[in-house]
């Protein structure tokens, strides 16, 4: 069943404290490799915000405040809280709250190629700290694809009614307006794709591939693709200053109940449409092949034997 959710992502007027949040708290730790350039945000809970090809400083993520990013956020109850003058509902938030106040970064450890973080998520709308929950975050360099494994552990003693979760929430730079994705009951055949430039509020999808992405005029831009989805919400915003956005969330309907541990895999790219949609094809093709068989053990010439045999030499 459908349920309609405000999901993160109704942006508005920024505050002071958003504003500030966004030029002024960069804490960046980029990783690179020959095709990609990714950054987490050390003052928003480590959460991914940079995203542009190797070398370039053509960031195709808005990381305007800390609610935008490419991040993890749940919904729970409404709880009497209010996001400026809007009713909200719990929602755990990787980057932080809406104020611009910090979720608290519990680890962070970095290699050559690899990023992993666990996180304190702040609520969005009344800011507080949420013990009862966890996030972990684990980036990797895949050659032209990011890999990200996110993981969400509630602990907290009250049950939530069922929602759509944005897993995860995408946030993109405003100059990719067109969001293409495929509906259909043939994925993975190299059928035809939808494509539109969404409206506002949220939108929502079916997407047989799993995956969706934005791109310019050129058809060139950012995909994001997680394996078991098929529902998408989305749409655009036009704010002031640098607050416009698109945004895309692969969506999962689950409730927020004591003692849940969620994970799943995100595989995020960039490049020409037909590139990305054949890259995450693959990914696809190598998650669902059968096992191989194991091979027949070599025939050592002893076959048949019942006695005791001799080692071979």
């Amino acid at each position: 069943m459908w349920v309609a959710v405000c999901l993160l992502a109704l942006p508005s007027p920024p505050t002071r404290a958003q504003t500030a949040s966004a030029n002024e708290d960069k804490d960046w730790v980029f990783l690179e490799n020959e095709h990609l350039k990714v950054g987490l945000l050390r003052g928003h809970g480590g959460a991914v915000g940079w995203l542009s090809a190797a070398g370039s400083d053509r960031n195709l993520l808005n990381a305007f405040d800390h609610g935008r990013l490419l991040q993890q956020s749940y919904y729970g109850r409404e709880d009497g809280s209010r996001w400026v003058q809007q009713p909200w509902r719990y929602n755990p938030v990787q980057g932080g709250d809406y104020r611009g106040q910090k979720a608290e970064v519990l680890e962070f450890t970095v290699t050559a190629s690899t990023a992993s973080v666990t996180t304190r998520p702040r609520h969005w709308a009344s800011g507080q700290l949420l013990a009862e929950c966890t996030m972990r975050q684990h980036v990797e360099l895949d050659g032209p694809m990011v890999k990200i494994r996110f993981e969400f552990a509630y602990d907290g003693t009250e049950e939530h009614p069922e929602y759509h979760q944005e897993t995860p929430a995408m946030f993109v730079h405003p100059d990719y307006a067109s969001l293409v994705w495929y509906q259909g009951d043939k994925p993975w055949q190299d059928q035809p794709l939808q494509r539109q430039s969404p409206g506002w509020p949220n939108e929502y999808h079916r997407c047989d591939e799993s995956w969706a992405a934005f791109v310019d005029d050129t058809d060139h831009g950012i995909g994001v693709f997680v394996p078991g989805v098929a529902q998408l919400t989305c749409y655009r915003f036009r704010g002031e200053a640098n607050s416009s956005c698109s945004y895309v969330a692969p969506l999962h309907q689950f409730s927020l109940t004591p003692g849940l541990k969620f994970q799943y895999n995100a595989y995020v790219t960039l490049g020409e449409l037909h590139t990305m949609r054949r890259r995450f094809a693959q990914v696809h093709a190598a998650l669902t092949a059968p096992p191989p068989v194991p091979e027949k053990p070599t025939a050592t010439g002893l076959e048949g034997l019942t006695g005791p045999q001799l080692p071979l030499e």
